[in-house]
């Protein structure tokens, strides 16, 4: 980080008060020293306290600022850590199935996959309504975490039925994805989207490394091969972190 709190001070200073609230004002020069590239992904922000003790400013203040500019997306909060610079938004094309692992390469970052659980299990109603097996029947359950450059960007917990992917509990999922796996064994003839926004539960925000009251955005993806179901992922992503894209043309029905 090449501004420090002193340099801030001074340049907060400068500005004088004029009619911009306090806090609008900090919003803006930390905004700054982002968009100009003096501040990068990754760098840590100084601290509320800091803020408050050279700026002069109250903690409501200095934490009304930071609390917005996280809502944006400039920056990330990490409890009991601190703010640092956001990476750039990834993106995704909701009207499409990708392998993350590709998209986050694509974007010129480093991805890495956490397994935090690989098993069989009887189906429950649900899983075994949406992949096409009787309830009580043993199925394929897998769940990661996606990184990109250091940091979570997607929980992945995905059901899999077994007649399509025998091999699927004996593979290495920090070296190839889930979806790479079952591209190869099952070919995709056809997926289906449905996205909410949610907020995490307390397990899961502390997974992502988020505050419980960050929204998040939950894609439900099913996915068909050969005429028939063969997994369903529930496909948490910080929104902050995270956006879906998709185009269309007029005329055209949807697909």
């Amino acid at each position: 980080m090449t501004t420090g709190i002193a340099d801030l001070a001074r340049l907060y200073e400068a500005r004088g008060s004029g009619a911009v609230p306090a806090y609008q004002r900090v919003k803006d020069l930390v905004s700054e020293q982002i968009t100009s590239g003096r501040w990068r992904e990754g760098d840590a922000l100084p601290s509320e306290s800091q803020f408050v003790a050279s700026l002069g400013l109250s903690r409501m203040t200095v934490n009304r600022a930071l609390r917005e500019l996280a809502a944006e997306g400039l920056i990330r909060r990490v409890m009991g850590v601190g703010s640092f610079v956001a990476l750039a938004k990834g993106s995704s094309c909701l009207v499409e199935v990708h392998n993350i692992a590709e998209e986050v390469r694509r974007r010129g970052h480093r991805y890495e996959a956490r397994v935090l659980a690989l098993g069989e299990e009887p189906a429950g109603a649900r899983t075994a309504a949406e992949i096409g097996v009787a309830e009580g029947r043993p199925v394929f359950h897998s769940r990661l975490l996606h990184s990109e450059d250091g940091t979570v960007i997607q929980i992945e917990d995905r059901y899999v039925n077994p007649g399509f992917a025998p091999g699927y509990l004996a593979q290495d999922f920090t070296a190839r994805t889930p979806f790479s796996f079952l591209s190869e064994v099952a070919p995709l003839d056809r997926g289906e989207h449905i996205v909410e926004a949610v907020l995490p539960s307390p397990e899961e925000a502390a997974l992502l490394g988020v505050a419980g009251s960050e929204p998040c955005l939950l894609i439900h993806r099913r996915t068909w091969s050969r005429g028939a179901p063969v997994s369903v992922a529930r496909l948490l992503h910080p929104g902050s972190r995270y956006r879906l894209e998709g185009a269309f043309e007029a005329g055209r029905p949807a697909g």
